[in-house]
């Protein structure tokens, strides 16, 4: 419980650390240009008509095309990084990202009948915070939010906030959470998190 008490410590200065490296300039237009695609291709797999799982797979492969996993995976992994082996962090990043377009494609999909759209972008420090609206049938409106950055020598959304929840401390709460449940052993929380979502 201690170690989950520093992570969470950690934790809460999250977004900016991941954020912190130096990078090539963004500007509004690229930053805004990515996360309009991004919602033209998730407006598209909403209107689609396909069942659940043929869905996830569309979200899973928007997930891929748009975000950082690579850098989200390992930020929500936490110090416990620090002790897997790269085949361990692998499987991981797969696993991860098989898991995060299940849970927030099960949030995108409610959306079915509905659409998301850019309403405004502004610099934070060194990335670019992209503000979309939900427009959901028979409720009201709520705000979806993108951090972008080009860290990884393109744009790329590194977090989102679903009605202001945050996707990287939440994310980084649960697999904690996971590897608690499992004894530390990271191999079992992996095979837990393909289940999950």
């Amino acid at each position: 419980m201690q170690r989950r008490t520093f992570l969470t410590t950690l934790a809460a200065a999250g977004a900016t650390a991941i954020a912190t490296p130096l990078w090539a300039a963004l500007n509004e237009a690229s930053a805004s240009a990515l996360i309009n695609k991004l919602v033209g291709d998730i407006n598209k797999a909403i209107d689609s008509g396909k069942g659940k799982s043929a869905m996830f797979r569309d979200f899973e492969k928007i997930f891929a095309r748009y975000s950082d996993t690579k850098s989200i995976a390992a930020y929500t992994m936490g110090v416990d990084a620090r002790r897997a082996t790269p085949a361990q962090r692998k499987a991981y990043s797969k696993a991860f990202q098989s898991y995060i377009s299940r849970k927030y494609g099960s949030r995108f999909r409610e959306f079915i009948g509905g659409r998301l759209e850019v309403t405004g972008v502004k610099k934070v420090k060194r990335w670019y915070e992209v503000s979309c609206v939900a427009y959901l049938r028979g409720e009201s409106p709520f705000e979806v939010t993108f951090l972008v950055s080009d860290r990884s020598g393109k744009p790329l959304f590194f977090n989102m906030y679903i009605e202001g929840v945050n996707l990287l401390l939440t994310e980084r709460t649960e697999i904690g959470a996971i590897i608690d449940r499992n004894g530390g052993d990271i191999d079992k929380m992996i095979a837990e998190l393909k289940n999950l979502g």
